[in-house]
């Protein structure tokens, strides 16, 4: 009778509350669910059709990423065509590579439920990487799981973004970098020292794999001019930080997900454990340092050393003082640090060995010219500065292996660009592969190796009268250690010609393909012989 009476006066019990408000919040989240997976890219292929662009069909939730999958699987099973070695697109970018042959140049895929339209047109690149009225940014899901790897300048916006810059851009200085040569000098010459214990130790040309010889230069480099420690000190970071390259181009296929990472799947807790340990060393590192500034230790010439500085330096846009970074940040920016000094420098020396390696007579030109400005000696700053040869080298290199091979930004309110008014939340895929290959731009010797094209600088390169090379990006949001990068490599080309001649191995396969950076899947195996004049 009580049970009776309770439920005729109204009364509900706590569970069936529960449960309705369960039952709500479901309801609610199909809702999203529906509107995000598939209402919405249903009215984004519609706007995006109805003002003439074309593209593949949107499935349900995946998009192209399972077909995405499939086409990169098919591309890395087959090495570049030996008759043209440097068209290397559709290899890195096959689903891209078909849209465009498909469906034209202004074509769209499917990252999930998120239309990416594919921009090859200079301008439009520039005008996108511009950003001057800030309508594009950075793809949230990509940066969401980007911030695993790297953080700071790469992933941040609006007036945090202009902070870090400012307090970052003093210690990339050209006078600052200059102080940084006899580090890169040294790091050099271990290099060259394993190479001729390695051609002394064998009675024919060695065959010897310089990818990870130049991931482990670069990550030497960047430990003692950014950190002031030794390669050994640094090695657990990049050995984490390469593995969560990989581990997090992998997660691209499944976290663009709503909720997706946050589930404890293996990869997802693998992921979150190395961004726990490469913190906590570089912790210990940013501390130990602050300790002995504190103490009245004079500040290393090294960026960790300039960045302190500048940090605690630091006044507003009024001319204030002001807080500058927390620990947490400058760990941020040190994590940048690491990934991009080595991932870019080491990328850089590898195409450029393969490069030289097929055009032998380059490699002469490039190594009369530095003998001539430093003979047997250590590079010195006013001579690289006038290695002209070298510098046309890196940048054809640079154009025809940039080490992002495509990037990407995301419509962040709904805008016009080249005549085609974009919806907020549409993915643009600037692919600076395709844009330095264009023959319209760069002439009908695009697609091969002329460094001569640069013999007049950047400006003149090609037809382009605002400039269509783009292998640091553009605009405010330029690679900040770009010329990092080039002294770096300018030293090591320099130190390696002075007493090395290369030419590929026959084991060599070419075969680039993209880890968030351009690396060659097989290595990169040469066979080194000793100059005799060198010293």
């Amino acid at each position: 009778m009580g049970i009776v009476i309770g439920i005729g006066s109204g009364e509900a019990s706590p569970w069936s509350v529960l449960g309705g408000a369960a039952a709500a919040l479901l309801l609610v989240w199909a809702v999203q669910m529906l509107e995000w997976a598939w209402l919405a890219p249903r009215r984004m292929d519609r706007v995006l059709r109805a003002q003439g662009l074309k593209g593949t069909e949107y499935r349900f939730l995946h998009g192209d990423l399972k077909e995405d999958l499939r086409l990169v699987r098919a591309a890395l099973s087959r090495p570049v065509p030996a008759d043209r070695p440097h068209d290397i697109f559709q290899r890195v970018a096959p689903l891209l590579h078909r849209s465009l042959e498909e469906h034209g140049k202004m074509s769209f895929t499917w990252f999930g439920p998120i239309p990416r339209v594919t921009v090859t047109d200079p301008e439009l690149v520039r005008e996108v990487l511009t950003n001057k009225f800030g309508h594009f940014e950075k793809s949230r899901q990509v940066t969401r799981l980007s911030r695993l790897l790297v953080g700071g300048l790469v992933i941040l916006h609006g007036e945090k973004w202009v902070k870090h810059r400012r307090i970052l851009n003093p210690a990339f200085h050209a006078e600052k970098l200059k102080r940084m040569l006899p580090a890169f000098s040294a790091s050099c010459s271990e290099l060259i020292g394993r190479w001729e214990i390695a051609v002394a130790a064998s009675v024919e040309k060695p065959d010897l794999d310089v990818w990870p010889e130049f991931q482990n230069l670069s990550g030497d480099v960047i430990s003692r001019a950014a950190f002031g420690v030794t390669h050994q000190e640094g090695r657990r970071i990049f050995q984490l930080q390469a593995e969560q390259a990989e581990r997090l181009v992998q997660s691209f296929r499944t976290n663009y997900i709503p909720g997706f990472s946050i589930l404890p799947t293996e990869n997802n807790r693998r992921m979150k454990a190395i961004d726990r340990e490469v913190k906590t060393i570089l912790r210990g590192m940013i501390e130990k340092r602050q300790k002995a500034m504190k103490n009245g230790e004079a500040s290393k010439d090294d960026l960790l050393g300039l960045l302190l500085e500048s940090n605690m330096d630091y006044n507003d846009k009024d001319g204030k003082p002001n807080g500058g970074m927390t620990v947490d940040e400058i760990i941020e920016e040190c994590k940048l640090f690491y990934f991009a000094g080595m991932e870019t420098t080491a990328v850089l020396l590898s195409w450029t060995v393969v490069v030289l390696s097929m055009h032998p007579e380059w490699q002469d030109r490039a190594r009369e010219e530095v003998l001539q400005v430093f003979g047997p000696n250590k590079p010195d700053f006013n001579g690289v500065s006038r290695l002209k040869v070298v510098t046309m080298v890196l940048n054809e290199v640079l154009r025809l292996y940039p080490p992002v091979p495509v990037t990407t930004r995301r419509t962040y309110k709904e805008i016009e660009l080249g005549g085609v008014r974009y919806p907020a939340g549409v993915m643009l895929a600037l692919p600076v592969l395709l844009v330095h290959r264009e023959t319209a731009v760069w002439g009908r010797d695009a697609g091969e190796f002329n460094p001569g094209r640069f013999a007049e600088g950047v400006a003149n390169a090609c037809r382009d009268p605002g400039g269509a090379f783009f292998p640091f990006s553009w605009g405010p949001r330029v690679c900040i250690g770009q010329n990092f990068a080039l002294l770096e490599a300018k030293v090591a080309v320099s130190m390696v010609l002075q007493r090395f001649a290369f030419e590929l191995s026959p084991a060599y396969v070419h075969a680039p393909y993209t880890v968030l950076t351009l690396h060659p899947q097989h290595g990169v195996p040469v066979r080194l012989r000793r100059l005799r004049s060198s010293c």
